[in-house]
This record gives C-alpha cells, structure tokens and sequence, in this order.
C-alpha cells in the first residue's frame, strides 16, 4: 500500500471506551461524544495483519476473510467495503456500538487503495463460534429447551437494547447475523452486520426499505415510515423459529418474498400448529404474539421485552424439550436454501399497507412442515435457488482479494 494511505484505528478498545453495558443503558439519552471517536493512522493494513483467503462469511455490503495479527498471533475477521457514504454508515454506527458485550467488536479500520479504488477494511474480533442456527443443528440429540431459547433472546435483546438506547436501529436481525465468540458451551452471543443499520429518533423515523424477506416488519412493506420496532417484529420471528425450527411467514413459490407471503406479512397471519408447539409455554407464545403485532404502535418495545417474565427470569422457564434441532437438521437443505434467501436485499419493494388484525390460521401450507409431515410440497417451491447467484466461487474470490491487496504493500 502506498504509505500516505489512512488508518482509522484504537489501540485498545477497553482503553479508550469504558462504556459498560450497565453503565451505558442508565444514561438515557446518551450524546455522540460519549463514544469514542475515529482516529487516523497512515499505514497500511498488511503492516499489522497477516491476510488469509480463507472467507468467513458475506455481510450485506461486503465479504469478510481471515486473518491474523502479527504482533500478537490472534485471529481476526476483515471485512472489506468500498468506500461509500453507505458504507461509511455502517462503519460510524458499527463503531459506535461495538463497546457492547453483545456486538461484534471493531478492533481497527484502514482506509487502503484497493483494486484501484478506495476502500474501507474493517478488522473485527473473530466469532469462532459460528451462527445461531448452526449451533443449535450441531447439538444432535441433545436436547433444546425452551428455557434456552429464553436465555438466548435474552442475549439477543441485549444487543438490541444497546442499539436503542443510543437511537440507532438493526434493520436486519436475524439469525445469520448472530454469531458465537467460541465454540464453548459458555460462549457469547453477538449481533454483527451493520450493513442496513439506521440512526433514528422520536422525530426522524426510517424511510429506506431495506429488509430481509423472512424478518422484515409489515410496515417496511408499504409506503409509511417506520422505525425501531421492525427489530422488534424480527425478535419475534427469531423467537418464533428457535421454538420451532420453521419460520412463521415462508413463502410457497420458492421466491425470497412473494405476494402471498407479504399479504400473510401484512395481515399478521401465522399459526402455533401441533406437535411442534403442543408443549410450548403460553407465555412464550403471547410474547411472539406482542412482538408481532402489525400496527408498530401496538408492538412491545425493548423495554418491556427485557422485562417481560419469559425473558427477564429465565431460570422460571420450563425445561421443556423441543423439536428445533431436529427440524432444523432435518430440513437441512431446504433451510440452507431459505438462508441464502434471506442474504438478499430487497431494498426498493413498496406496496399498499393495511392495517389489519393477526389472524390465526388451522391448517398449515408452510412447506417445511409438509415436507417434514410427508405432504405434497408444491413443485415451485422445491425448485428454490439460492438468492447469491453472483458469488459462484468465494474462495478464488477471496485468493485474489488477499493477493491485490498484498502487492499494494
């Protein structure tokens, strides 16, 4: 890299931001300056660390490969990003949070030519752990339980919460972005992928439409403003699927989102069906319902999520076993074809939007039940494909990325 190249960069992020957690949510209504801001270096990002072409995972607005600090040896995560004003988003509120013990942590930023173009290389801790829902697939035989459900929505309303509180909202929960530290039975849940990541307050509801298709709020689908609560509709989506294995809205066409699956959306349709809910707890099941309400007004905020019983006295909850796992290994291709669904950006879908009550339904056409129940499953549906059609081969991709930026040394 040429040495005139900027770094924004800390040398210690416990050192420069001692925002705990407790400390950060007593504040109320806490003020830019109470974080720590940007600095700028002027080296190159190769100086520090060592980079693999090993992909670690695709944010929404860029890849994210391995690599290793040279001075210490740690493995660590680089994403890269062109240098955009979305992108430069992404990065000032990714930063802003990156101090809670829920959030993926930016370790340092480098501002590096790249392919001829400028761009932003963010150094991240490295999640080890791997997703949610790979976790929990993983576990086999042994059993899940509703009470871990409720300590992992606990975790997961803690990132939110944090957000919150400092007027910024997700906009894209869900469970590939929430990821392990190691793979330790006492490992921590964090929220990464800031890509659709909003600042918003009282006055200043978001407008974009920027969603994935499984967890996105009925208001995002029409024209109206919206605001923090679409993270609360995808807390309740993501409650719904670890309590079950499926999600509540899927579409039959095979498509990423469909208009039969935004009209189910919008009317709030979903269902409890048997055996899979037959011995969930009602409160786990009034909670989805609160979390899923259509009219934002009407839906529970992060306050009284944190607070609600099911969620705040884990311990309480019963120990009762689930199907999750099971389903979820079970319908293993079929789930890894809806998560690369849900990958895609749908940024630019608008339609009418109608304020309706949640309807509950008796049968069920959710494909996968019917595949797991041994019904038909309509042809389109069994012909879904993967929503990255671009990325054929990530690997050669991320070789030449890390030689590009390697010779610009």
């Amino acid at each position: 890299f040429p040495p005139a190249l900027f770094l924004f960069g800390r040398t210690s992020l416990c050192q420069q931001r001692k925002l705990s957690n407790s400390a950060l949510l007593g504040l109320g209504d806490l003020q830019q300056s109470a974080y720590c801001k940007l600095e700028f270096r002027r080296h190159a990002v190769t100086e520090d660390y060592k980079i693999t072409s090993q992909v670690l995972g695709l944010g929404i607005n860029g890849k994210v490969l391995e690599c290793y600090c040279k001075k210490t040896g740690a493995k660590c995560a680089l994403k890269i990003l062109y240098d955009t004003p979305k992108a430069r988003r992404e990065v000032d509120l990714h930063w802003r949070v990156s101090g809670g013990p829920h959030i993926v942590q930016i370790l340092s930023l480098y501002e590096n030519m790249y392919q001829g173009k400028k761009c932003l290389l963010i150094v991240m801790e490295c999640m080890e752990g791997g997703e949610l829902f790979s976790r929990i697939q993983a576990r086999g035989d042994q059993a899940f339980t509703e009470r871990e459900v409720s300590e992992i929505m606990h975790d997961i309303g803690s990132a939110i919460e944090y957000l919150h509180r400092m007027d910024i909202a997700h906009r894209d929960v869900k469970p590939e972005n929430l990821l392990y530290t190691t793979r330790e039975s006492n490992a921590t849940l964090k929220l990464t992928d800031f890509g659709f990541a909003k600042e918003t307050s009282l006055h200043k509801s978001l407008q974009t439409p920027c969603y994935t298709p499984y967890y996105v709020a009925p208001e995002v689908l029409g024209p109206e403003k919206y605001d923090k609560s679409c993270d609360m509709w995808s807390l309740g989506v993501i409650t719904y699927i670890l309590l079950c294995g499926f999600p509540p809205f899927y579409s039959n066409t095979g498509q990423a989102i469909s208009p039969g699956m935004k009209q189910r959306i919008r009317l709030g349709q979903y269902e409890f069906p048997n055996p899979e809910w037959v011995d969930v707890s009602e409160e786990a099941k009034q909670l989805i319902i609160q979390l899923l309400k259509t009219n934002p007004s009407e839906r529970m905020t992060i306050g009284q999520f944190m607070n609600h019983p099911w969620i705040s006295q884990s311990m309480v909850v019963p120990s009762t076993p689930l199907h999750t796992s099971r389903v979820l290994t079970e319908d293993k291709e079929l789930w890894d074809n809806v998560k690369d669904e849900l990958t895609s950006a749908l940024a630019t879908m608008r339609v009418d939007y109608d304020q309706v009550k949640i309807k509950d339904l008796d049968t069920s056409n959710n494909p996968l039940l019917n595949k797991r129940r041994k019904r038909p499953v309509p042809p389109e549906a069994a012909q879904a494909e993967a929503a990255d059609q671009g990325c054929t081969n990530h690997k050669d991709a991320a070789e030449k990325d890390r030689e590009n930026i390697t010779e610009q040394k």
